[in-house]
């Protein structure tokens, strides 16, 4: 009867291990046990949406005039969608 017992507790032992064993085996990835803080990734940059567009007279990209960079020449007002192009046009007056 005793030993009846010990081989099903061996059995139930040998059981359980070999499914720590596996579970551990095909688990995904594991966490940093010494956090069970979980990173949240960065949000977006905030663009601003909306808004009229102006073709950029260098490129020719269309831009939006909240996040465009400006130039004002003999009273007209012209939009570039970066500094390189603001460059060049001004370069090239």
């Amino acid at each position: 009867m005793l030993r009846t017992i010990l081989e099903i507790l061996a059995y139930l032992l040998l059981f359980l291990a070999l499914r720590a064993f596996l579970r551990g085996m095909f688990a995904g990835p594991r966490r940093d046990s010494g956090s069970s803080r979980v990173e949240t990734p960065p949000p977006p940059p905030s663009v601003p949406t909306g808004g009229e567009l102006k073709k950029d007279p260098v490129c020719g990209t269309y831009v939006s005039t909240a996040v465009s960079l400006t130039r004002k020449v003999n009273g007209e007002v012209y939009y570039f969608c970066s500094k390189e192009c603001r460059d060049r046009y001004e370069g090239s007056r």
